[in-house]
Formats: structure tokens, C-alpha cells, sequence
């Protein structure tokens, strides 16, 4: 085997890196990094040597095989961390929609929506409710535009190509006119609102009119 030491710079000074290459066997000219502190004691992994030096030395970017602090991949690790977040969060406001159904005021449950046609799940045990959940999730959860499952491999193995970010569906674009549409049944569903809010404060005010009433007849 053959050795190479030399002065580690991102640590204290007096600590030294070995490097020790394999000249034979299988994993002939891989090698195994070691780290020595001033007074000789040996380090072979990142989480021993970060118990050692507690926190007199912040060892989070520091990158064990090389010996060089390295911000970027500190910052990497901190974008997949938010990722994972994210997605954890996706997947719970997913699971909070999950089995809710919209009823009116006798409690009645409402017709269940009627997705466009151009909209189709993409995976196995998916269906209409689960689209729905899932693009409510991605509305709530990203500013980002929402188109779908873009890349057409998606379809044929969801658990490899599936992008996390949008939802359980096949691409699909939205049309001027669907637009319209949607902003005609958003305004009705404003102005029906509006009218059963008006109605209700009216019957309210009887109710209270006719109670003070009673009350001073009696």
C-alpha cells in the first residue's frame, strides 16, 4: 500500500489527511482516507471526527475525502432537504382532502365534479379523486405552473419517471375558452353566494325583529 499524508487546512492546525492507495486485490488503486489529530489519535469516518471536535469546527460542508469545505454541497443538501418537505407536505393536504364530499345545507352530498376530458391520471390504482386531490395539493403547495406528467415515460413506469412536482396526470394544456368558462361558473357561484349570504342576514334580522317584539308585548 502505498501512503501520502499531508496538512488538512479546513481543520485546526497540527491535524494531517492520509490518503492510503491499494496496490493489489480487487480494489487495487482505490484508497481509504484517514485524518490524524495533533496528538496522533487516528479518525476514519466524517461522524467520528465530528464527535471529537464537537463544536469547536462546524463540519457541515466539509467533505471527508477530499479535506476541503465545500459550501455548494452544503447548499445541495439543503435544497433536497426542502424537497423532501415539500413533498411530505404535498402528501399530507393530500391526505387531508382525501374522502371529503361537499354537501348543501340539508346535508345532502352534491354531484361529484366532472373533470374535462383532457384530464387522465397517470399510475396504477389512481382515479378521479385522487386527480382531484392531487391537483388541489399542487395548487396549494407550488406557485409554479401546473401541466402535468410531461414526459411520456412517466406513463409507462410512474415509480421511476414520475415528476414529484406536478400531478398524478398526463400532460395537458388549457384553452382560452376553458378559461372563460371557468371565470362564467366562478362568477355564478360568487353571485349564488351572495344571494343565499343576503338571504340569510334578512331572515335573521325577522328573527331577531320578531323576538324583540315578543318580548315587549310580554
Amino acid at each position: 500500500m502505498e501512503k501520502r499524508r499531508s496538512d488538512c487546512p479546513a481543520l485546526p492546525p497540527g491535524w494531517k489527511k492520509e490518503e492510503v492507495i491499494r496496490k493489489s486485490g480487487l480494489s487495487a488503486g482505490k484508497s481509504d482516507v484517514y485524518y490524524y489529530s495533533p496528538t496522533g489519535k487516528k479518525f476514519r469516518s466524517k461522524p467520528q471526527l465530528s464527535r471529537y471536535l464537537g463544536n469547536s469546527v462546524d463540519l457541515a460542508c466539509f467533505d471527508f475525502r477530499t479535506g476541503k469545505m465545500m459550501p455548494g454541497k452544503l447548499q445541495k443538501n439543503k435544497q433536497r432537504l426542502r424537497h423532501d418537505q415539500l413533498i411530505l407536505a404535498k402528501l399530507f393536504w393530500e391526505r387531508r382532502l382525501k374522502g371529503l364530499r361537499s354537501s348543501d345545507v340539508s346535508e345532502e352530498v352534491l354531484r361529484t365534479m366532472e373533470l374535462p376530458k383532457g384530464l387522465q391520471s397517470v399510475g396504477l390504482n389512481s382515479n378521479d379523486d385522487t386527480l382531484l386531490s392531487a391537483i388541489a395539493s399542487a395548487l396549494h403547495m407550488s406557485s409554479a405552473p401546473i401541466t402535468g406528467q410531461t414526459s411520456v415515460a412517466a406513463e409507462k413506469n410512474p415509480a421511476i419517471w414520475l415528476n414529484t412536482s406536478q400531478p398524478l396526470c398526463k400532460a395537458f394544456s388549457v384553452t382560452d375558452e376553458q378559461i372563460r368558462e371557468q371565470e362564467l361558473k366562478v362568477h355564478q357561484a360568487r353571485r349564488s353566494l351572495e344571494e343565499a349570504l343576503m338571504a340569510h342576514s334578512l331572515a335573521r334580522a325577522a328573527e331577531n325583529s320578531k323576538e324583540m317584539s315578543e318580548g315587549k308585548a310580554a
